[in-house]
């Protein structure tokens, strides 16, 4: 099997100097080798991953790791919770990131009005922000958004030639619908293994395989049968087998067609 793990964060697991929720996560699990992460993703058919950083510090961290495995890809984002610490200024350093040969998307970024960690004039400057910079560096785009679709469509239709994925997918048919007119990808986690939503299941088989992407956001969202354990990038194969059940379809074809997706969005070598 050859999945891709389109969405994950164990680059944090490592020993570092970042004190935020997902690194202490990583550490109160008792988790502090992002290398032996790698070596149990492969070992469960999980061939390839893309890091994802969340702000200027998380994003060279990730970029750091997957300059050291060559199976491994970095995003450098700015999440919409943290957009509050950079809407006055957003370091070069960010920036330069981009230039990076194992930098192959910009997010995760994007609008959460669930939460509002951050205010929404700050969360929007600060998603125009990385559009620009993907379109500048003809990147992907991971994008982030709860509860805020109705603002997200405005912003993303005011640009031509975005290409990625809305990360997390949990809506229903209607949003998954404005999605795919839009030609993005759908990003399918441990959500769907554990949600008793009807209308999210419903959306969750009516994802094309070739707009779906899996991935984990490890270390969280971890799927059934294992809830109550720390999610890790092997994940993505119980994640891949429960939608290829969902959707009747062989996970053998999933794995081959999702792992294609991931690498066209990406430009992954296959």
């Amino acid at each position: 099997m050859d999945i891709t793990d389109t969405h994950t964060h164990i680059h944090q697991a490592q020993v570092s100097e970042l004190n935020d929720p997902t690194h202490e996560k990583w550490k109160n699990a008792g988790i502090t080798d992002a290398d032996q992460l790698v070596k149990n993703a492969t070992e469960a058919g999980v061939t390839r991953l893309v890091c994802v950083g969340c702000d200027v510090g998380d994003s060279q961290l990730a970029v750091e790791f997957a300059q050291k495995h060559p199976r491994v890809w970095a995003s450098i984002g700015i999440h919409p919770h943290e957009a509050r610490l950079y809407s006055d200024k957003i370091p070069a350093e960010f920036s330069a990131l981009a230039n990076d040969p194992k930098v192959v998307a910009v997010g995760e970024c994007g609008l959460d009005f669930y939460y509002n960690h951050s205010p929404k004039e700050d969360q929007v400057k600060v998603l125009r922000f990385q559009i620009e910079l993907a379109l500048e560096h003809d990147l992907a785009m991971i994008f982030h958004v709860r509860d805020a679709f109705d603002d997200f469509w405005p912003i993303f239709d005011s640009y031509q030639g975005i290409r990625g994925v809305i990360h997390s997918f949990s809506a229903n048919k209607a949003v998954l619908d404005q999605i795919l007119e839009r030609d993005l990808y759908v990003g399918l986690n441990g959500i769907v293994t554990f949600t008793k939503d009807s209308q999210q299941i419903k959306a969750f088989q009516s994802v094309p395989p070739e707009k779906m992407l899996i991935e984990t956001d490890a270390p969280y969202l971890t799927p059934t049968p294992y809830r109550g354990t720390i999610c890790e990038s092997k994940h993505a194969a119980t994640n891949l087998s429960f939608v290829a059940h969902l959707q009747s379809i062989s996970e053998q074809e999933l794995a081959v067609q999702t792992t294609k997706n991931a690498c066209r969005l990406f430009t992954l070598p296959e």
